[in-house]
């Protein structure tokens, strides 16, 4: 129940970012969620793209740093508080979150979150336990 994610090492350098999502789009690859996490010389692009697999090839066969995680991918309410509950039932549950960000995407009164957490396999069924919509790549990349 774990969602793919593409991970790209990018020196901080006019233009990288914008040279990745030019080959990504010349390869026909879609990306549905994203966020740059940086530091003075370099920063860490990570994206959940549509064809996960192509987008290591052909970031590679560029010439960039590429890897993949799983990560979980999240159905929660679009209102006040309905990221809280999600959180809570991690929180209480002893359950750290390493990083989050969310879909571009969006259905409905629903928004689609992506998290990076220790225990990913703990996490996935308290979630399901307590009513949460856990995600799967199929789901995640039909958005």
């Amino acid at each position: 129940m774990f969602v793919k994610q593409v991970s790209v090492f990018l020196e901080n350098k006019l233009g990288r970012l914008a040279t990745v999502t030019k080959i990504l789009g010349d390869n026909g690859i879609d990306i549905s969620a994203m966020a740059l996490a940086d530091t003075t010389n370099f920063g860490i692009l990570r994206m959940i793209v549509n064809d996960p697999d192509k987008a290591v090839s052909v970031l590679k066969e560029a010439g960039f740093t590429v890897s993949t995680t799983d990560v979980l991918a999240v159905e929660v309410d679009d209102r006040p508080g309905g990221l809280a509950a999600v959180l809570e039932v991690l929180q209480d549950n002893g359950i750290s979150i390493e990083y989050a960000y969310s879909f571009i995407k969006r259905a409905g009164d629903k928004a689609f979150i992506l998290f990076r957490v220790e225990n990913p396999d703990r996490a996935v069924e308290l979630l399901k336990n307590t009513g949460v919509r856990v995600l799967d790549e199929k789901e995640v990349y039909a958005l």
